[in-house]
């Protein structure tokens, strides 16, 4: 809206009953002069930072009765004004420290009816109505909805030592002694298992959880030329996996027997037409089974291949010439959809039509974008984005296109994984020039700092003939099972998910491991995995020897305290 706009010219001073679904950075900059503004009885679902800009002469902010379930911590910035603020009857459950920093001239506010989760998140609300001038009303605050201890009493009533955090933190429990570039889960008969690419090695090594003996079984080997990815998946009662590989042409292969068999060479992938895959995803579709290759060569084209006749077979090929690096199979408004990012071009979004993939939009202001995944918080789907150079982005489908909603500060971003660890969602972020880092997954898809892992690999350890495949796979389990298994570049370090927060400084228990011979779809050195198992991810960077050796691990033991 133009500034002279003969639309604003009711509303110079005020703007009632805005019904909108979102509040971006800089919403009112058209708008200096109001001086009261009321979003009620809308979808608003989100309040971005510095979304109120501009707005100096505001005195009354009222957004009630609303979706609201996310505000950024700067949103409020410029408000030098305001005098009354009410955010009742939302859907909020926390808010951002520091958000009311900026409001020196705050006289009143009204937080009724939202549905508090009392915690450690909220002890500066608590500390900041302590330094009021006038003291907050009781009912002013706000009611405590959860957890139980602080159920139901009024938040301005508690002390800030009432307000207590049950964290959930991954430690590390064991080191595997080789690297891998990817990480892929798989389930068969109800166990789970995950297929590790090493090209290094020249391996695909699958490992399969032992349920009696609470560990991973020595792994299945799988050779092959260079492998970037092992993607596993189950037809039937079949086993098959995968292997997109650098040199020789990638194979589709087949489990020979029951768990611990041998792997046989099944199906020739492309045909030649695959001259270097990077990624490999796959989606049943319409109750067919696709596969996507994502290609990185120079001239390398894209493939969707469909499963018929006992074997893979080219579908569709995508755009060519544009060195892809990655594909994210999703469904968008109850349509499936493709999502392919690139390394010379913004990530292409296509969608299902007439029995294939129609390219339908470009994600803006992203051009170098590595991998995407997705995740949903309630009915909205959100894409996370890494960037090798730059920071990760979150982005939410909005019905036509992807918009920005966060940006996550990253250094040199590999892997934007989401997960749920404990009945809880989160996203890690794989950093290789920063820690890694573990986000939770709040109200509105806003993702908060939940905690940070130890130091991502030097570069001395990378292989030096390409970028690794962003292949972290998801995986939830119950009953102390792996919850996720990332990929990194170091030794391969087993996290154990703790539930409520663990020791300060973690004793280490030994773990035994031998070593065996690297043959032919054989089985390699196994370590013993005692107590509860949770997820590979990055550790102490150490050069590992060479497959089949043995390497030092171990078992952290834990405690539950209070912070």
């Amino acid at each position: 809206i133009c500034p002279n706009s003969p639309f604003l010219a009711p509303f110079r001073s005020s703007l009632i009953r805005w019904d909108i679904e979102a509040l971006p950075e800089g919403s009112f900059r058209q708008t200096p002069a109001l001086t009261l503004l009321l979003v009620t009885s809308g979808r608003l679902g989100t309040i971005g930072d510095g979304a109120f800009e501009g707005l100096g002469s505001l005195e009354y902010l009222f957004i009630e009765d609303t979706e609201l379930g996310a505000i950024a911590p700067t949103a409020l910035r410029g408000l030098r004004g305001l005098l009354f603020l009410s955010l009742a009857n939302n859907r909020l459950e926390s808010l951002p420290r520091g958000l009311f920093q900026d409001l020196g001239t705050l006289t009143q506010l009204d937080l009724r009816g939202n549905p508090f989760r009392c915690d450690c998140r909220l002890r500066w609300l608590l500390r900041w109505m302590g330094t009021r001038p006038s003291p907050t009303p009781p009912e002013g605050g706000g009611r405590c909805r959860a957890p139980p201890p602080t159920r139901a009493p009024p938040l301005a009533l508690l002390s800030p030592r009432q307000l207590q955090c049950h964290r959930h933190e991954l430690r590390p429990f064991q080191s595997l002694p080789f690297s891998s570039l990817g990480a892929e889960p798989f389930a068969l008969g109800g166990h789970p298992g995950v297929a590790l690419a090493q090209p290094a090695a020249g391996a695909c090594a699958l490992l399969e959880w032992d349920q009696l003996g609470g560990r991973f079984r020595a792994p299945t080997i799988i050779n092959s030329s260079s492998p970037v990815a092992c993607h596993p998946l189950l037809v039937g009662d079949t086993l098959l996996v995968v292997v997109a590989q650098l040199g020789g042409g990638s194979w589709v292969w087949r489990r020979s027997g029951g768990p611990g068999s041998a792997f046989v060479r099944h199906q020739a992938l492309g045909s030649g037409h695959l001259r270097r895959p990077h990624a490999v995803a796959a989606a049943r579709l319409g109750g067919h089974l696709y596969l996507g290759v994502a290609d990185s060569s120079k001239g390398g084209t894209s493939t969707v291949f469909r499963w018929a006749s006992g074997g893979f077979y080219p579908h569709q090929t995508l755009r060519p010439w544009h060195r892809d690096t990655h594909l994210e199979f999703l469904e968008l408004g109850g349509r499936p959809a493709l999502v392919v990012c690139s390394g010379q071009r913004r990530p292409l979004v296509y969608r299902w039509s007439g029995g294939s993939f129609a390219p339908h939009t470009d994600i803006p202001h992203v051009p170098d974008v590595y991998a995407a995944k997705h995740f949903r918080v309630r009915g909205s789907v959100f894409l996370c984005l890494t960037r090798f150079l730059g920071d990760a982005k979150v982005m939410r489908w909005e019905g036509s296109m992807f918009r920005e909603v966060q940006q996550v500060p990253a250094r040199g971003s590999l892997v934007f994984q989401p997960l749920t660890l404990g009945g809880h969602r989160y996203v890690l972020l794989g950093n290789d020039f920063a820690p890694s880092r573990v986000f939770r997954l709040g109200p509105g898809g806003h993702l908060e700092p939940a905690q940070d892992l130890p130091a991502p690999t030097p570069p001395r350890l990378r292989p030096r003939h390409r970028r690794p495949a962003p292949l972290p796979g998801g995986l939830q389990l119950q009953g102390g099972h792996p919850d996720l298994l990332p990929r990194h570049r170091g030794h391969r370090d087993l996290r154990g998910h703790l539930g409520t927060v663990a020791t300060r400084s973690p004793r280490t228990s030994g773990s035994e491991g031998t070593s065996g011979d690297g043959g032919h779809q054989g089985h390699r050195g196994h370590r013993d995995l005692r107590g509860h198992l949770g997820t590979v991810a990055t550790r102490s960077p150490r050069t590992s020897g060479p497959e089949g050796t043995s390497g030092d691990g171990g078992h952290q033991v834990t405690k539950n305290i209070r912070t």
